[in-house]
């Protein structure tokens, strides 16, 4: 992942690789591996939290070049590394 500055009509924004936004585009999920569906461990979801917590940017482009998130992106991958952190320690049923 990486903050570039500038993008998107003069605002910062981030760009994964390893994070993908979902379909409704009000979340993330988050994979090692897509092509077979291996998903990220609580541990290194938690991890990339702290390491993006201090930076700011306000869009998001995840791997799939249709799904944007154009504005609060921080706080949709915030709230998002919460939800996916629950869900795979078995804290929260869906």
């Amino acid at each position: 992942m990486a903050v570039r500055t500038g993008a998107a009509k003069g605002r910062d924004c981030l760009f994964g690789d390893i994070l993908t936004v979902a379909t409704d585009r009000k979340w993330l999920s988050f994979m090692r591996s897509y092509p077979n569906f291996i998903p990220l461990s609580a541990r290194e979801v938690s991890h990339i939290g702290r390491a993006m917590a201090p930076f700011s940017f306000d869009g998001l482009y995840g791997h799939y070049f249709d799904r944007v998130i154009a504005k609060d992106a921080k706080a949709v991958l915030e709230k998002s590394i919460a939800r996916y952190v629950a869900a795979v320690e078995g804290k929260r049923g869906y």
